[in-house]
């Protein structure tokens, strides 16, 4: 005989689960001593935001669903945030939620409330257990829908009584092949006019989004650039599919080519603000999209070609389907809009300003993190800098926010990747402000011995919301966006992490070495100054 809180880490083990994110909760514990018999590890956190964050960052490292556990009343309201960010990322999550005894239901138990309705519109599935026996059933339903068609986090609430309770390990119904792995290919009649398209375009344009990276054929990206001989540009979780040098590999000028091109190919992203809603591209070039999700396409920009599958299977049956091409002309005239807007930013890189440009800073930053590491984004305008220069080598090695522009997530992502790749580091680009949603998240990592290095942008403001503040408002009416120089290092230092402070360009690098040597986690705050590379830059 074993309590519902052993069924549970059964479960979670029978699908590969090897870490559970988490912050303790008397509603949840049994969970836990699951946990300790199956061998999962649980790694805890200081706010339940963070731990819901960990398991996004889990599936965005790993490509594998992550798994959080909160407790019941402000423990699941503080991962709703999480939840919605997955959400809007398509990111595969389970999050369990505690909750009182049901037969206490109504009569107002210690943190009671109804965390289903409350998480029903923003995941795939949220719902309560109603027996014990029936929680491998309802795991294995979550991991189905979680994972199927376009990925996304699912709620499962555990009222207490059901973690308690006992049943014989060999009398529940433990579901198999419930699950299928197979991607979605497209419908072959609009295959062959995407492939006719390709035929006769001689400017053609590839963008490719995050829904590359749950695609397993995800690795036919590369023969799939290269045998039409196309410039893409790669977009959120798909950043790091080619290696930066990769001669068709871009990322400065996606505007002017889409705006120039004949032909522009959008796979696992929308038209959303990040691609300026569709509108730089002219009415008259026609569109090829491809998505897991059918109401996607056409959405906000019209698509000639819309083909419902799997990001990688469609570049596989592409492949298959056209002859392939040479637009040497035209990668030719991209590359050279590339180096124009690069050349443009050399004068701020090689700045010597103290403080810090933020050019330069992003130039220290991109020429000091290693080859293999992943770079977590946590924040606004100097992220925006940064991700024009910093650069990843490998699928599932860059992690931003997501389209929902949550900011804290840093040290979430982080501990998590750390823990997926022990043997690759993990760098945190942060701004000033955004450190100080979860900065205590250090202490965790402290604690539990998860080296992550973050470097912070310090310029003592909220800049991405200040500038256009300002601009609109004047200085003198521009009330919430600043803040301090604050010594975010020293907080670092004081929770037993590795801190540096940094004024002057030339120190960046050698603090970021010291800090990457350390083996601890560590944050390196640099004092930046203003710069009007992002001048005008809004996001809305």
């Amino acid at each position: 005989m074993v309590h519902g809180g052993r069924l549970v880490a059964r479960a979670l083990a029978n699908e590969g689960v090897s870490h559970l994110f988490t912050l303790c909760g008397g509603h949840i514990q049994h969970i836990y001593d699951g946990c300790l018999d199956e061998g999962i590890r649980v790694v805890d956190f200081r706010h339940e935001q963070a731990a819901g964050h960990a398991a996004e960052g889990w599936a965005r490292a790993t490509g594998q669903p992550g798994v959080a556990a909160v407790t019941a009343g402000p423990g699941v309201t503080d991962a709703v945030t999480a939840a919605a960010n997955a959400f809007r990322g398509g990111t595969p999550m389970i999050l369990i939620g505690g909750q009182g005894p049901a037969f206490f239901r109504e009569m107002g138990s210690l943190q009671e409330m109804d965390h289903v309705s409350l998480l029903r519109s923003i995941t795939k599935w949220s719902v309560t257990i109603p027996e014990t026996r029936r929680i491998p059933d309802y795991i294995a339903m979550a991991f189905r829908k979680a994972t199927t068609g376009v990925p996304g986090p699912v709620f499962l609430e555990m009222p207490l009584d059901i973690l308690m309770n006992f049943e014989k390990m060999d009398g529940v119904n433990w579901p198999s092949d419930y699950r299928t792995a197979a991607a979605p290919g497209g419908d072959p009649a609009y295959i062959e006019q995407a492939a006719a398209l390709l035929a006769k375009a001689e400017r053609p344009v590839a963008v490719v989004g995050t829904q590359w990276w749950w695609s397993p054929y995800r690795d036919v990206v590369a023969q799939f650039v290269e045998h039409f001989d196309l410039p893409v540009f790669f977009n959120g979780g798909a950043r790091g599919a080619l290696p930066p040098d990769h001669p068709n590999n871009f990322r400065l000028c996606r505007s002017k080519a889409m705006a120039l091109s004949d032909l522009v190919l959008i796979f696992g992203t929308p038209w959303d603000f990040r691609l300026g809603y569709g509108q730089k591209v002219p009415a008259e070039v026609p569109v090829v999209q491809v998505d897991l999700d059918p109401d996607v396409i056409g959405h906000n920009r019209g698509a000639q070609v819309g083909v419902v599958g799997d990001t990688g299977l469609v570049m596989k049956q592409l492949v298959e389907a056209g002859a392939s091409a040479t637009h040497a002309d035209w990668l030719e005239a991209v590359r050279g809009f590339e180096q124009a807007k690069f050349a443009k930013m050399v004068p701020e890189m090689q700045s010597d300003a103290s403080p810090v440009n933020p050019l330069r800073f992003s130039k220290e930053l991109a020429d000091a993190i290693p080859p293999d590491a992943t770079v977590v984004c946590d924040g606004g305008d100097i992220v925006g800098t940064a991700a024009k220069l910093v650069a990843t080598h490998r699928g599932g090695h860059w992690m931003d926010p997501g389209p929902l522009g949550t900011l804290g997530v840093g040290p979430s992502y982080a501990m998590a990747a750390r823990l997926a790749r022990p043997e690759s580091p993990v760098f945190i680009i942060y701004g000033d402000g955004s450190f100080g949603l979860n900065g205590m998240e250090f202490e965790a990592a402290v604690r539990q011995d998860i080296p992550i290095i973050g470097v912070v942008g310090n310029d003592a403001a909220w800049t991405q919301i200040r500038r256009g503040q300002v601009q609109i408002f004047s200085p003198d009416r521009a009330p919430a966006t600043e803040l301090e120089f604050t010594r975010y290092d020293k907080m670092v230092e004081a929770l037993g992490g590795h801190g540096e402070f940094v004024e002057r360009p030339e120190d960046m690098r050698p603090a970021i070495d010291r800090a990457l040597a350390s083996g601890k986690p560590a944050l390196v705050n640099v004092k930046i100054g203003a710069s009007d590379f992002r001048q005008g830059a809004i996001s809305v």
